[in-house]
């Protein structure tokens, strides 16, 4: 089987996947209790979900459920700046944190009919369709490396990884597929 992935940034394909590594983003850890929640949402675009291990995705900018007070804002990179002092101004009179991780992190997209199989290579958890449903997103780990894992589709994976461990993660995620 053909590598996956022969030099960051190239997307390959073959019939059984696609994996690429996504352009930068903004990204932001933002931590508040509901209220906090709420207020953002006039600026994210949509309201961040209650429920565990849920993601919600707008025009722009997805919210990422990571605990009961905290979520994973992504969103395009042109904005950055003006998003968190938007931010900051919906929630000046709130207690809260909110945290620019944009160089942090890198996203990979996996995508195909076998990306649940591959995925299981290293990750522990039950990646079949009805006990990780499209929407769910949850901290877990690939091998030694953790990762943010969200099902964007049913063959469709996102994946955050901290900028350091990427290298590493691709490197297991060609190993799994060439034994696979």
């Amino acid at each position: 089987m053909t590598r996956i992935l022969e030099r960051r940034g190239v997307e390959v394909s073959d019939p059984c996947r696609v994996v690429t590594l996504l352009a930068p983003a903004a990204r932001f850890v933002l931590r508040g209790d509901a209220g906090v929640m709420q207020a953002a949402s006039s600026v994210i675009g949509v309201t961040p979900s209650t429920l565990a291990c849920r993601a919600v995705s707008g025009q722009d900018w997805s919210a990422l459920w990571q605990g009961p007070d905290e979520q994973l804002l992504l969103g395009p990179v042109k904005w950055q700046s003006g998003f968190e002092a938007a931010l900051e101004i919906a929630l000046r009179d709130l207690p809260h944190s909110l945290v620019d991780i944009s160089h942090r992190q890198v996203a990979i997209e996996l995508a195909g009919p076998q990306t649940a199989t591959l995925l299981n290579a290293a990750c522990p958890l039950d990646l079949d369709l009805a006990a990780f449903p499209v929407g769910m997103v949850t901290r877990t780990v690939f091998a030694k490396t953790e990762i943010t894992l969200w099902r964007k589709a049913p063959e469709h994976f996102h994946i955050e990884v901290w900028r350091s461990y990427a290298d590493y993660l691709i490197a297991l995620l060609n190993v799994a597929a060439e034994s696979g």
